[in-house]
């Protein structure tokens, strides 16, 4: 692929950076965007009001709902500028804009999109996705919480687990079956949940970091209107999977794997001369960090490869779940770069520790990387097969 910007790609890119530049509220030193998001809210709020008002706050919709229709490449040129330079992404919106929108505008009603997308594009409704179950992650398709037609409504019993953002979500995308006796990718329904529906429960689940992202989900005969049906009753399968034009290359994310590999070797340089420094009881550190340094390297090759197929024209299979594989066993590597780095301190948290005790709740949280969004064991056997010809077995 060609790594250089045709004179159209660089100019705008040059008005992204521009524009961030100008109008994204800084991190503090050492400060993440996403921790930016926490502590500037307000000024968050007002930097998503002015993506919004470009189109950019959801820039893979088309324009007549309110995004901007970007290519792909230039989706990797947003992306890649919004991570050079650190600015805030509306990430408690992700589900609302990255999956429910998208499904929404390919497969919703007239009456979906005009109801459920402004509030997505303004920021004021956060959505969760109801998919994993205690007995069907990986395997999603043996999903069994039902749902059952009753007059003008879909009656729900069950439960779904590991549902991020639950606990805030004004919505759920949620799967059903609604057919027990069809073959397990059919007989499944999508809809739309009020979370405020009678009969819904959500029960925190803390990581190992003690933080609550995630809750499992009970539903005692919650009712959904027939109305709130996203495409066709007991073929929500092909909606939930279907392949939607936004992008998906992962660039952001190797952008700022490399930017904590380069926070790592300037704290250690800075450190070296103290008589606690690790760099000076393991000169093997140097190699750990130059080790994290290539990898990034390689794993921005390979979110380069997803957008040069993307922008071919060509569906990403098994080199999505490459991509995938390696950058999330990728970040545990950096994580645990980082405590070696920090030795004991590395343990510490709160304000008062150094780097702010980020790196040890990062490596707590880095844990759930190979699990969340499809299991690393899952990657390695769609790359096994698609990818490497392999048989299933």
């Amino acid at each position: 692929m060609d790594f250089t910007d045709s004179p159209e790609e660089a100019a705008f890119r040059s008005e992204v950076r521009d524009f961030i530049l100008r109008e994204a509220p800084r991190p503090k030193p050492g400060e993440s965007g996403q921790e930016a998001l926490v502590s500037g809210w307000a000024a968050n709020q007002e930097w998503f009001k002015k993506l919004g008002a470009k189109g950019w706050i959801a820039p893979a919709w088309p324009k007549e709902y309110g995004g901007a229709s970007m290519t792909t490449v230039q989706q990797f040129i947003f992306n890649e500028e919004m991570a050079l330079q650190k600015a805030p992404r509306p990430l408690h919106m992700i589900i609302g804009l990255g999956m429910a929108g998208p499904t929404l505008i390919v497969h919703g009603t007239d009456e979906q999109k005009q109801k459920f997308l402004p509030g997505m594009l303004k920021g004021e409704d956060i959505w969760c996705q109801g998919y994993s179950e205690p007995g069907a992650g990986s395997d999603l398709a043996s999903l069994q919480t039902r749902a059952v037609r009753d007059g003008d409504d879909y009656v729900i019993n069950g439960q779904k687990i590991w549902t991020t953002l639950a606990h805030m979500a004004k919505y759920m995308i949620l799967l059903t079956r609604t057919d027990p006796d069809a073959p397990k990718h059919r007989g499944i329904t999508y809809f739309i949940l009020d979370m405020k529906s009678p009969g819904v429960e959500v029960r925190p689940l803390y990581n190992l970091g003690n933080s609550h992202e995630f809750n499992e989900v009970f539903f005692d005969n919650v009712r959904i209107p027939k109305e709130n049906v996203i495409g066709e009753e007991n073929r929500g399968w092909y909606a939930a999977v279907t392949t939607l034009d936004f992008e998906r290359s992962s660039i952001g994310s190797a952008t700022g794997m490399k930017q904590h590999v380069e926070e790592l070797v300037e704290y250690a340089t800075a450190h070296e001369a103290e008589p606690t420094s690790t760099l000076r009881t393991n000169p093997m550190l140097r190699y750990e960090l130059a080790d994290r340094m290539v990898e990034v390297e390689v794993a921005r090759m390979l979110s380069y490869r997803v957008a040069s197929m993307q922008a071919r024209g060509l569906i990403p299979n098994y080199e999505a779940s490459s991509l995938k594989l390696f950058s999330t066993e990728l970040n545990q590597r950096i994580a645990r770069t980082a405590i070696h780095i920090l030795g004991q301190y590395g343990q510490l948290r709160g304000d008062d520790a150094p780097t702010k005790g980020r790196w040890a709740a990062t490596y707590l949280r880095s844990q759930a990387y190979t699990i969340e969004g499809g299991t690393s064991e899952i990657q390695r056997n769609i790359i096994a097969q698609r990818g490497l010809g392999l048989p299933r077995d």
